[in-house]
């Protein structure tokens, strides 16, 4: 038996239960991993409310971790026990132990530990197919990020500016504001005291930004299209104040031919050779210190509802884990 924090309904933080549940061998194509440490996501929250569907009912929430590798399924090559991994992956992470498909597992570097490779798999590779692949941000370009003081904010900021972009975050706090300006943000904007929209055109004489970049969703949705030159993309990319709905494409003609677009991570992995190739990219920029990584908030995994409560708190800066 295993400890795993389960949904059996829709709900707010306090529907996530701690529960013991037998956990089988793995089957062929996967391995068995103890898990060391597993990361807070905000794609958690949505699986948790019913905003995303969870293929089952109950189900174990969490995408990301790392561990140790202690068994291996049949025809699984280039893993042995004890390795230590990290992924992205499906549901289950809210688990002392899991068994997951070989192909998403990546080989942690001695110098990233659990804590880290747990808190930034989902996030770098987020911050990897938006700069590199949904817009590929280049030297000149300018650049808006939401929550420039989040998880996926802080890699964002940093990646943008070691691309040469010239970087502007949103926060909604001093205390963020300092973070964000230590990641790299040439201009933060407290967006609880400021019109970031209006405040973006002041910043840039008027010409405003090639790219927004925004995981917060109906709150920021307008405000960044007004922030975006003629031509520019707004990648919307989460849904951390809620979704986007009953929107107007004809205003996309109005602010200047712009574009709009709602990638997934999941789609950007789908492809084995394509997630690894990304893992390598970000592992290798944290290794070469291009990305910094501040030690995440830990929460025990029996506390996930109050870490849940935190992170849609807005209390939370950088990157949270659980550990079981």
């Amino acid at each position: 038996m295993v400890r795993v924090v389960e949904v059996e309904r829709h709900g707010g933080p306090e529907v996530l239960k701690l529960v013991d549940r037998p956990l089988a061998a793995p089957e062929a194509g996967e391995v068995q991993i103890e898990q060391k440490a597993i990361g807070l996501n905000f794609i958690d929250t949505y699986f948790r409310t019913g905003l995303y569907a969870a293929p089952t009912m109950p189900f174990i929430p969490g995408n990301e971790g790392a561990g140790i590798v202690t068994a291996l399924g049949a025809g699984v090559t280039g893993l042995k026990p004890g390795d230590r991994v990290a992924y992205t992956a499906g549901l289950g992470g809210y688990a002392e132990k899991r068994n997951i498909k070989a192909q998403a597992l990546v080989k942690l570097p001695k110098k990233v530990s659990f804590e880290i490779g747990a808190s930034v798999v989902l996030k770098g590779l987020t911050a990897e197919y938006l700069l590199f692949r949904t817009f590929k941000v280049k030297p000149g370009h300018v650049v808006l990020i939401h929550a420039a003081a989040g998880g996926t904010g802080l890699i964002l900021c940093q990646w943008a500016k070691a691309l040469g972009a010239t970087v502007i975050g949103t926060v909604g706090s001093p205390e963020k504001a300092k973070l964000a300006k230590k990641a790299g943000c040439h201009h933060v904007i407290d967006y609880s005291k400021e019109d970031f929209a209006r405040r973006v055109s002041e910043i840039t004489g008027g010409t405003k930004c090639d790219v927004v970049y925004d995981g917060v969703g109906k709150a920021t949705f307008a405000g960044s299209l007004d922030s975006l030159k003629p031509f520019g993309t707004l990648v919307s990319f989460g849904n951390a104040s809620g979704p986007v709905d009953g929107f107007n494409l004809g205003i996309l003609a109005a602010k200047g031919s712009l574009y709009v677009t709602r990638p997934t991570l999941m789609t950007h992995i789908a492809d084995p050779a394509t997630y690894h190739g990304m893992a390598k990219r970000l592992l290798g920029a944290i290794a070469r210190g291009t990305i910094t990584i501040a030690p995440p908030k830990v929460f025990k995994l029996a506390d996930a509802a109050e870490a849940h409560r935190a992170l849609e708190g807005r209390q939370t800066t950088g990157s949270t884990i659980l550990v079981p």
